[in-house]
């Protein structure tokens, strides 16, 4: 992706991380504006003309998560990726299930951020994929309709639960989907704190999927907070622009 007509609003009362932030994203074309508080940032972005937001977590004022709500109400596909602090799970739970895209812990690689802001960025814009769609991720192809799901052109055998997780991760490819919110989809609000349960599920789900289950590349993990699917775009781009992805170890 071009990153020239990228323009990011980088919001964090820190201004060691602002400034720490503006020459790496610059040198690499993108367009920075700077906020230090949310009530400076929600009147930029409602005069528009931003392609993506970096949004601390903890800041005086309204903070992150109220900001977050604000921009959702006037803004609900703009990318938002929240920077949090390490052992704040709870706070990414609250602010992906407020609508964030994703989130970046800090300390953070400048690799890791810059690939996930590239990854929502080009979410938004590609054109709109219709709901029974196939959906096409590396070597796995998952047709709705059918209830397939084929690797390397082989049928994988999915029972009717796997099939449900996976096409919900699949559908949402490259955001991070909470264990609350994956276990309502498939199961229902009645299920939403049953996380081992669901761990059970998607233990059996990356040993059909994955060549080595112990090292997924498809279906992975952040720790504490829930499961993604990797990005189609993972599989094309240059390996220094992949994702590096928060939690790697499966659970």
């Amino acid at each position: 992706m071009n990153a020239t007509a990228i323009r990011i609003l980088v919001v964090d009362d820190e201004s060691a991380i602002r400034r720490a932030l503006r020459p790496p994203l610059l040198e690499l074309g993108f367009q920075v504006a700077e906020a230090s508080r949310g009530e400076e940032a929600l009147q930029l972005l409602r005069a528009g003309g931003y392609d993506a937001v970096l949004l601390d977590m903890n800041m005086p004022g309204i903070g992150g998560i109220e900001t977050l709500k604000r921009i959702r109400s006037f803004a609900p596909r703009l990318p938002v990726l929240m920077l949090t602090v390490r052992d704040q799970e709870e706070d990414k739970v609250a602010a992906l299930d407020q609508g964030a895209d994703d989130y970046v812990t800090k300390p953070f690689s400048m690799r890791e951020l810059i690939a996930r802001i590239r990854t929502a960025v080009r979410r938004v814009r590609a054109p709109e994929r219709a709901e029974d769609a196939p959906i096409a991720i590396g070597e796995i192809l998952l047709d709705p309709v059918k209830r397939t799901v084929t690797k390397r052109g082989e049928q994988v055998h999915l029972t009717r639960k796997e099939f449900d997780i996976l096409h919900c991760l699949m559908s949402r490819a490259g955001r991070v989907v909470t264990y609350a919110k994956l276990l309502t989809a498939v199961w229902g609000g009645d299920c939403r704190e049953e996380v081992e349960y669901l761990r059970t599920f998607v233990r059996q789900l990356r040993k059909k999927i994955e060549d080595d289950a112990s090292s997924p590349i498809y279906l992975l993990t952040d720790v504490y907070v829930g499961y993604r699917f990797a990005d189609a775009q993972s599989f094309q781009d240059d390996p220094a622009e992949q994702i590096v992805e928060t939690a790697q170890t499966p659970e």
